[in-house]
C-alpha cells in the first residue's frame, strides 16, 4: 500500500473518530464525559462545558475534513501536527486534575502521538511537491 493511501486512511479514521466524538458531546454530554478521564464533572447547567468541548472538537474534525477533501495534502499534514496540541492539552487536564493517568496517556497521549505521527508521514509524502522548483513561465519573444 502506498504512502499516500496509508495517510489518506489514517485521516480519514481521524476525522471521523472526532466527529464522532464530538457529537457524542453534544448530544449526550453526561454519559459520554466519564471516558475522558476527569474524575469529576460540572453539574446542573455544567454540561454547557461539555457541549463546547463536543463543537470544538467537530471544527477540528471539519477543518481537517476539508483539507482531506480538497487535496490539500501538505496543509492537511501541517494542520494534523497543530491539531495533536488538542489531545495532548486534554492529556494534561486529565493528569493535572487528578484524572485517570491510563485515560489521560492511553485515550489522549496515545491520540495526539497517532496524529503526530499521520501528520508527519503526510509533510514526508509531499515533501518531494513541496520541495519541486518551479517551472519559469515561458518569454515572450
Amino acid at each position: 500500500m502506498s504512502l499516500k493511501k496509508i495517510n489518506t486512511v489514517l485521516a480519514a479514521a481521524f476525522i471521523l473518530f472526532i466527529l464522532w466524538f464530538g457529537t457524542e458531546f453534544i448530544l449526550s454530554p453526561e454519559t459520554t464525559a466519564p471516558g475522558f478521564g476527569l474524575p469529576s464533572w460540572p453539574s446542573g447547567d455544567g454540561d454547557g462545558f461539555l457541549i463546547i468541548k463536543g463543537i470544538r472538537d467537530i471544527v477540528l474534525a471539519l477543518v481537517l475534513g476539508i483539507l482531506l477533501v480538497t487535496g490539500h495534502r501538505r496543509a492537511l499534514g501541517w494542520v494534523l501536527l497543530v491539531e495533536a496540541l488538542a489531545a495532548y492539552g486534554d492529556m494534561t487536564t486529565v493528569l493535572a486534575h487528578h484524572g485517570s493517568v491510563a485515560t489521560a496517556l492511553g485515550v489522549h497521549g496515545l491520540t495526539a502521538t497517532l496524529i503526530v505521527v499521520n501528520g508527519l508521514l503526510m509533510m514526508r509524502e509531499t515533501r518531494k511537491v513541496a520541495a519541486a522548483p518551479a517551472t519559469p513561465a515561458p518569454q515572450p519573444a
